[in-house]
């Protein structure tokens, strides 16, 4: 009987196709993975440049100041887009002259109230501070003078716009800040109207009418202040009070002082009406926008009666 040997088991192998196909190993890339083949959190090899570090952090507190700084360029870019369009809107009809005339009266006449005790007051104290200082060196008679220029080439226009501002400007940005969060500009967009037309030119152009008007109304009311306080605190007359002040002011000292106030009126209704369309948030996010537009009103006319008054000094000499 014959034993038939034991047959081992040959084990193939295969052989790997050609590189010259493009199916072999050799062939496989990064690009060849499977999406989901990286690990997570990775990043893709071909998404950065060779020999590139990711930047650092920085610190916080240049973190903040950069914050601050785009912060104040986009307000800057949303300020001049907001106000081209105004511009625009001026030559569009039709003209908002109802709306225009109402603005004029709750921005202007509801207004004079605060300007004129400002102004009052503002000349009462400037009266005695001035009378007492030149009683001192012998020169009570140039009290009229001083008041009187101090007042139409500064005090009179710069402090009504500062104070007479803060109420206005409040008051635009919680109308149009109340309309924004309420989504009544959405739908003034939505019915094919101009948000900037409807709200912000008439009051813009009822800012630049009433400030030159309210800025003459505390000029005479603060001179008359001051001399009323002349006249019965230190005896000065009132006709000669009123003769050597009119004597030292000539008109290029008022026009130069006056000449101010429809910028102010501008930068006012402007600054409102920015920040009460970009209010968010709320009740909470109109008080933030009135209390912003008060500081920025404020700071705002102030940086500007610099510039103003250096134009004014340039193009309008006194003698």
């Amino acid at each position: 009987m014959t034993t038939e040997p034991k047959r081992t088991p040959q084990r193939t192998t295969e052989t790997p196709p050609s590189s010259s196909t493009g199916q072999g190993p050799s062939s496989l890339g990064p690009s060849s993975l499977a999406p989901n083949s990286l690990p997570p959190n990775s990043v893709a090899p071909n998404s950065l440049p060779p020999n590139s570090v990711a930047p650092p952090p920085l610190p916080p507190l240049l973190a903040k100041i950069n914050d601050t700084a785009v912060g104040f360029v986009e307000h800057l870019g949303q300020f001049g887009r907001m106000t081209w369009g105004a511009i625009r809107a001026l030559f569009e009809r039709p003209l908002e002259i109802r709306s225009t005339i109402y603005q004029m009266e709750s921005l202007g006449v509801r207004s004079a109230a605060i300007a004129s005790v400002t102004a009052l007051f503002v000349g009462m104290v400037m009266a005695v501070q001035f009378a007492i200082g030149l009683q001192k060196f012998g020169g009570m008679e140039y009290t009229g003078r001083i008041i009187g220029l101090s007042f139409s080439r500064e005090l009179a226009p710069t402090l009504t716009a500062v104070i007479v501002g803060g109420r206005i400007g409040a008051g635009i940005a919680a109308e149009v800040g109340s309309m924004a969060v309420t989504e009544q500009i959405d739908a003034i967009r939505a019915l094919g109207a101009n948000p900037v037309k409807k709200l912000v030119l008439p009051r813009l152009l009822a800012s630049i009418v009433v400030m030159p008007v309210l800025g003459a109304f505390a000029l005479v009311l603060g001179f008359g202040g001051a001399m009323l306080i002349c006249a019965t605190e230190f005896g000065i007359p009132a006709g000669f009070f009123l003769r050597t002040a009119l004597s030292s002011v000539t008109f290029m000292d008022y026009f130069s002082g006056m000449y101010k106030t429809p910028f102010f009126g501008a930068i006012i209704a402007l600054v409102g009406c920015h920040f009460g369309l970009i209010t968010r948030g709320g009740t909470e996010g109109v008080g933030h926008a009135t209390t912003r537009t008060v500081v920025v009103t404020s700071i705002t006319i102030l940086i500007a009666d610099f510039f103003l008054t250096k134009m004014a000094i340039m193009f309008f000499p006194s003698r």
